[in-house]
């Protein structure tokens, strides 16, 4: 694929996004979605790991600010990555994944554009169903309870379940491989992974 150039060290990305957001739970949003992307990197695109860790890291940059607005949503993002010395690459990808709001907006082409259009708001489904559960732990979580949050419009309303199928219809997915696929990256990184212990 080539090497991918983001124009901002991690750390500046990560800065970046606390000038941008106060709010734990965006902050929190944005770390959960850069390590399910670099989980994906490292199947698909290992040497731009870190390009798609701060795609994801900055995907909802502008979202605290500006979520009145939510067809102009990373159009604000794109002038501070910029200002911040992003790459043009960089700010393409982020966009790529509000282009269901904005039509103007370029669509996902590449694999990481597509698994961030598909597994962002996914990320925030199964936050939300591990949240209520009483390990509060992902490494105990399985596809069966996914599909059925997933199919309760009542449950985390705010997450878009046609950008879910969307996405995975990009991908060539079968929904039920992404539900897997995206339980399995979070797994990956999970604060509590060490010391969960499952109850027999």
């Amino acid at each position: 694929m080539g090497n991918l150039e983001a124009g901002i060290t991690r750390e500046a990305a990560f800065a970046l996004l606390q000038e941008h957001n106060k709010d734990p739970f965006h902050l929190e949003h944005g770390e959960t979605v850069e390590q399910t992307m670099r989980y994906f990197a490292h199947e698909f695109d290992p040497e731009n790991e870190e390009f798609w860790g701060i795609v994801g890291l900055l995907h909802d940059l502008d979202w605290e600010e500006h979520d009145d607005e939510p067809e102009l949503h990373t159009v604000f993002a794109a002038k501070d990555i910029e200002a911040a010395g992003g790459s043009p690459e960089l700010i393409r990808a982020i966009q790529s994944h509000t282009s269901d709001f904005n039509p103007e907006l370029p669509k996902p082409e590449l694999q990481m554009e597509k698994i961030l259009f598909a597994a962002e708001e996914l990320t925030g489904l199964i936050g939300a169903a591990i949240a209520m559960r009483p390990s509060k732990s992902v490494m105990d979580f399985e596809v069966k309870s996914l599909k059925k949050k997933f199919k309760d419009k009542r449950f985390a309303a705010g997450v878009s379940r046609d950008v879910i199928r969307s996405g995975a219809e990009m991908l060539g997915w079968e929904l039920d491989d992404l539900f897997a696929r995206t339980i399995v990256a979070m797994q990956s990184f999970a604060p509590d992974k060490d010391t969960f212990v499952p109850v027999a």
